[in-house]
């Protein structure tokens, strides 16, 4: 990779790597409390994932610099982790959960979908790896969405209060990086405008 990309690309993966980690953290905090225990283990199955999407994308980072993946998953101070908002936020009920992986999970299915071909081919089979599950956790979490909402009175008064919280904290999902700029027109990454115009198409008719 051209050096003058290196800084960008490395603060970019790390972004992305801290967002999983942090959200499979937070699912893992419903571990023997979801409402029914097939839930319990579908949760702690798609947390499982994500755990092992920020793992690759540690690791990735510790290809390319002198630093351990442990370390960077858990020895840097609180400030330097590079999540959004929206995946530290506390667990909340079981409306809060679903509802907030369902719109990572649609930000992550756009995002990935142009990953897979981005110019860097790490990156575009890193991205090939983790679709897959990404969209099985999409069709999960859209399901229980649909179910709340359209379920009883307080199902839907509980989804209604996640979405008036979570929704003005999903576009730091696509927040564009310093620097970034170069990257997305070497093709490395995609714009992050069209990222989140291209997620707002596809959940904004859903809700």
């Amino acid at each position: 990779m051209n050096e003058s990309y290196l800084s960008p690309y490395l603060a970019y993966l790390l972004a992305l790597a801290d967002d999983q980690l942090i959200l499979a953290h937070r699912n893992s905090e419903w571990i023997g409390h979801a409402p029914i225990l097939e839930e319990d283990i579908a949760l702690a199955n798609i947390a499982q994932d994500e755990l092992g999407h920020a793992t690759w994308l540690y690791e990735h980072i510790a290809a390319l610099t002198d630093a351990e993946a442990d370390d960077l998953a858990f020895f840097r101070a609180a400030a330097d982790f590079r999540c959004a908002q929206l995946v530290e936020w506390p667990r909340g009920d079981w409306a809060f959960t679903l509802l907030r992986q369902y719109l990572f999970d649609a930000a992550e299915g756009v995002r990935l979908a142009r990953l897979v071909d981005s110019a860097d081919a790490p990156l575009a089979q890193l991205a090939a790896k983790m679709r897959p599950e990404e969209l099985y956790h999409l069709r999960h979490s859209q399901a229980w969405v649909r179910r709340l909402a359209l379920g009883t009175a307080e199902s839907h008064r509980r989804t209604q209060a996640a979405l008036d919280v979570l929704w003005p904290l999903a576009p730091q999902l696509f927040a564009p990086l310093p620097d970034e700029a170069p990257l997305v027109e070497a093709g490395i990454v995609p714009p992050a405008a069209a990222l989140q115009a291209a997620w707002e198409a596809a959940v904004r008719p859903f809700l």
